[in-house]
């Protein structure tokens, strides 16, 4: 790849996301800078991942600072930024709302005044967005016709009625339509898809009146090495992996029915370069996923096989605000940026285990 010269900021940089990104952009020539707070529920002991190459220039800042963003800014002025800064545990959004509101919304929002007030305002900016917006996104029935059950309540969970209604609250089959970002509406069903979605709201009326082009990745379930190993919310084929590891009996929720769409890390950090690279003239918002629908007891199987561990269980837990159903039509990826997802669940799985591997020999566990 020839080199660019861009200088490219990065929020949140220092993520399992932000580190494979920074790489990618390093090798192509670009200047980046990393800003994280190093949330010690993500890095213990706030130490750098020593996967966050020696080349990128490191700023400890929190987003909803003010002064440090002002600060920043006085010594960065971004061609590119691409914001990763979010808290992300979608249950931990419920109990935890105005730490998810204050990083997620307010920092979007101090991010923006200071790119303004700084006269520093980009021509691009990536926002790293989530399935999360959609909620349970569209389903249809027998007949072929779309609607948008909304929520689950939770008297239908506790009573084991895990697909949402049909229309008007008729029983009969109903299916889950794959997320395409300029046909399915977003509705979100929990704090953390609803701080998305103001996230992506802003940026949209921000840019447009600065003239900034404005890419949005709406992320599905992304995993792979590098993945924080101690995070209690971190994402459950990482989760899955290391209490099989651990030789515990996976805990498979609702009827382990429950459909996501599993993406490698590589392949999201390959979609992120392709869209700094492909700016758009005005807006965009593509789906990144693998465009394959996993259950979650098609996942325990497949982790509990590979590390010899107990057959997973159905308990019937749930959780208030999760989703039935969640996976991309990759189409509008492919049009506009050339993007096709290359691993597989299972090859993306060995890749993971191997590093988990590897990670736990170098600490001596």
């Amino acid at each position: 790849m020839a080199s660019s010269n861009r200088s490219v900021l990065i929020t949140g940089g220092a993520g399992f996301i932000g580190c494979a990104l920074a790489e990618r952009m390093i090798d192509a020539g670009d200047r980046v800078t990393v800003l994280d707070i190093l949330h010690p529920q993500v890095h213990p002991g706030r130490a750098l991942p020593e996967r966050l190459r020696p080349e990128v220039r490191f700023l400890p800042v929190d987003v909803t600072g003010r002064a440090e963003w002002a600060a920043t800014l006085r010594v960065v002025r971004p061609d590119c930024v691409v914001h990763l800064a979010a808290e992300t545990g979608t249950g931990q959004s419920l109990t935890e709302a105005s730490r998810h509101a204050s990083v997620n919304v307010l920092g979007t929002a101090r991010m923006l005044d200071a790119l303004l007030g700084g006269d520093a305002v980009p021509e691009h900016i990536v926002l790293a967005s989530s399935r999360a917006v959609y909620g349970e996104g569209l389903w249809s029935t027998d007949e072929g016709a779309s609607f948008s059950p909304g929520p689950r309540r939770h008297a239908d969970l506790a009573q084991g009625h895990w697909d949402p209604p049909g229309p008007g609250g008729l029983d009969g089959r109903v299916r889950p339509v794959a997320s395409r970002a300029d046909r399915t509406p977003p509705h979100p069903t929990s704090i953390y898809g609803a701080t998305k979605l103001a996230q992506e709201h802003m940026l949209s009326a921000w840019c447009s009146a600065t003239d900034t082009a404005l890419s949005v990745l709406r992320l599905q379930n992304v995993y792979g090495p590098g993945q924080s190993l101690t995070n209690a919310y971190t994402g459950i084929v990482t989760l899955f992996a290391r209490l099989a590891a651990a030789g515990e009996v996976l805990d498979m929720y609702e009827d382990g029915d429950i459909i996501r769409d599993f993406v490698f890390i590589d392949d999201v950090a390959d979609a992120l370069v392709a869209t700094v690279n492909h700016r758009p003239r005005t807006h965009r918002t593509v789906d990144i996923g693998s465009g394959r629908r996993t259950t979650i007891a098609e996942l325990a199987r497949l982790v509990a096989g590979r590390l010899g561990a107990p057959p997973p269980s159905v308990s019937g837990h749930f959780r208030d605000g999760d989703v039935r159903a969640a996976f991309a039509d990759m189409s509008l990826a492919a049009e506009d940026l050339d993007y096709r997802p290359s691993w597989e669940l299972v090859e993306g799985l060995d890749a993971l285990l191997a590093w988990m591997d590897g990670d736990r020999s170098a600490d001596g566990h």
